[in-house]
């Protein structure tokens, strides 16, 4: 069975997590989502582990998603008014690069 990246990037997941342990209520995860790579499959078949990501589109979509994410990271805390400490703005991009680099090896 192929592995592939959820195009949300598992947004749907940590939405429900979080309005549970806010308000103790419990949504249903989805139960298919739509990968990277245009296809709808279980979420059980989806990984935001690099490692464990089989399909090739998937993985340079993955790449893309992660290297635009560092530089929107890194445009949002050079604003004026940012809240987020440089540092753990440099930091947070740093993740996201140094995970764009792990889905192309």
């Amino acid at each position: 069975m192929e592995i592939h990246v959820d195009r949300k990037n598992h947004s749907d997941v940590v939405a429900r997590d979080m309005m549970a342990a806010t308000f103790g209520l419990v949504a249903d995860v989805p139960a298919t989502v739509t990968t990277g790579c245009g296809v709808e499959v279980p979420l059980v078949s989806t990984s935001a582990e690099p490692s464990h990501v089989t399909c090739g589109p998937c993985r340079e979509f993955a790449h893309r998603q992660h290297l635009a994410l560092a530089e929107q990271i890194e445009r949002l805390g050079r604003a004026p008014g940012s809240v987020v400490a440089p540092d753990k703005v440099e930091a947070a991009a740093a993740l996201h690069r140094e995970l764009a680099a792990r889905y192309i090896d």
